[in-house]
């Protein structure tokens, strides 16, 4: 087992690292603020599945793989770039908030199910195509493993899961936030422009970060 220090370290370190803004935050942001908080957690949940499987690949030695094939990175990464813009491209056109009659409306007609299913799509593909976050799994994890403490294995699960578990914090605060934000919102005409420009732009220069680095 992990010990205590080690693993109050390893968690502040994840403190730092989900609070700096990155595609995943935004896209749960604009998420939240245009649909809800629902909607939010569909995303986050996305996220979080997309996260365990890059865990789980960087555990399996896949990290590894993508470092010694370049052109395999760049496929990943060129892919998630342009993911990542078109999401972008469908923020800057899209209406500025789903307001909760039309919400209601596609309740009722059995649609409920889509935008939420739609959200957690976006949040899977956002993170998962992004080959940074498995690097990062496969750098961060290893330095908090230590054999003397037990079964390798073991340790790499426990120290996947308070990832994960520290991940959803931070998405829950981000989609809570970003909900309640969105009822001020509504009501300044120019906040609403401004967040979707902000949010669409911020996505596209994500892409452009991604492939050029």
């Amino acid at each position: 087992m992990i010990s205590a220090h080690l693993l109050a370290v390893y968690i502040a370190a994840l403190f730092v690292v989900y609070a700096v803004p990155g595609p995943d935050m935004a896209l749960l942001l604009q998420t939240s603020i245009g649909r809800g908080a629902r909607s939010g957690f569909a995303a986050a949940g996305g996220l979080g599945l997309a996260r365990a499987t890059h865990v789980t690949l960087s555990a399996c030695g896949v990290a590894a793989l993508l470092r010694s094939a370049p052109w395999l990175y760049d496929v990943v990464r060129y892919g998630g770039a342009v993911y990542l813009a078109w999401v972008g491209i469908q923020i800057f056109r899209s209406p500025v908030f789903a307001l909760p009659d039309a919400d209601t409306a596609g309740a009722a007609a059995g649609g409920e199910s889509r935008p939420l299913r739609a959200a957690f799509v976006k949040g899977l593909l956002t993170n998962l195509l992004n080959p940074k976050a498995l690097l990062f799994c496969s750098v961060l994890l290893p330095q908090f493993v230590r054999p003397e403490a037990g079964p390798v294995a073991l340790q790499m699960v426990e120290l996947g899961l308070v990832l994960l578990a520290v991940g959803v914090c931070f998405d829950a605060m981000y989609a809570i936030g970003a909900a309640r934000i969105a009822n001020w919102m509504r009501a300044h005409p120019l906040a609403q422009t401004l967040q979707r420009w902000t949010f669409s732009a911020a996505l596209i220069g994500f892409a452009l970060r991604l492939s050029l680095d």
